[in-house]
């Protein structure tokens, strides 16, 4: 059943039952096999079937749902049993907002000191992916903004209060302030993350609650795309504060604080709501609330 299961998922996830079932190291007729043989077994359709794959039924759905907690539990009972066995150990996978990024490694280096027999796997995506890749068990832990937008079914930690700034030559466009409002970011030619990304969002809301909205000259999915730009002196850009910290402005970059209004949201760790945690995650959690003071300072 757990195999079922399994593979039930992987269709959820890949939306194709070829790649679903060579994601699962299956013959395609093997895998349609057994997913007939679960609807047998529960007594409904779960998959609309046709040429390709169609979705899910709305019993297939609710399945879904099942399949995301039993298997989540038969993975963390495994890990739990194999961490009394030979201590803590294994890979966590951790997906990110891009302007979270840069404080991925505030975790993953205590983490890794105090145990150094757990490697990671960090990926960047968008808030809802990160959302979604975590209801589906396909990361283990993520780091969004907790406020900004419903999370779902998640545990979260805060972090640290994001604030920010206007990145810019020190001759271009208010680059000699010590301080601009979002009116006047405005007026600056701005290169931003793509709407698609919850930041970018957050900076167009902003703009709009003085009457000003974003035309960006450049959009991108890359953090360092718009630094690189920034850097030649040509666009400016707004980034988060503790991002333009971990950049390691050079002096071609300023980084001025955004006033009027102050826009501050939450960042922090979201794992699945599971009680209890894996081993592997509980410990991400204490390390993550051990180091949120930090982050704030």
């Amino acid at each position: 059943m757990i195999d079922k299961l399994e593979l039930l998922l992987a269709l959820a996830k890949e939306r194709h039952f070829g790649r679903a079932a060579e994601a699962c190291g299956v013959t395609q007729p093997t895998m349609s096999t057994s997913l007939k043989q679960l609807e047998e077994v529960l007594g409904v359709m779960l998959v609309q079937r046709g040429s390709r794959f169609q979705g899910f039924t709305p019993e297939g759905e609710r399945t879904l749902d099942w399949a995301r907690r039993i298997v989540g539990d038969v993975r963390a009972m495994r890990q739990e049993i194999d961490t009394l066995k030979e201590g803590l150990s294994g890979e966590i996978a951790i997906a990110a907002i891009p302007a979270a990024l840069g404080m991925v490694a505030s975790l993953t280096t205590p983490f890794q000191l105090r145990h150094p027999n757990v490697s990671f796997r960090i990926m960047s995506c968008a808030s809802i992916a990160v959302l979604g890749l975590l209801e589906n068990l396909e990361v283990d832990a993520g780091l969004t903004y907790l406020e900004n937008e419903p999370l779902g079914k998640v545990r979260s930690i805060p972090l640290y209060n994001e604030s920010y700034r206007l990145l810019t030559a020190p001759d271009g466009m208010f680059g000699d302030r010590d301080q601009v409002t979002w009116k006047e970011v405005g007026q600056v030619p701005l290169c931003l993350l793509t709407s698609d990304m919850q930041n970018r969002r957050i900076i167009d809301r902003a703009l709009k609650s003085v009457g000003v909205e974003a035309m960006p000259t450049l959009t991108s999915n890359s953090i360092i795309v718009l630094y690189t730009h920034v850097k030649t002196g040509r666009w400016a850009s707004v980034m988060p504060a503790k991002l333009a910290e971990t950049l390691c402005l050079s002096d071609a970059v300023r980084s001025i604080p955004i006033i009027d209004p102050t826009v501050t949201y939450s960042v922090g760790l979201v794992v699945p709501q599971r009680d209890p945690l894996t081993p592997l995650i509980a410990a991400l959690a204490q390390i993550a609330r051990e180091v949120a003071p930090t982050l704030e300072s």
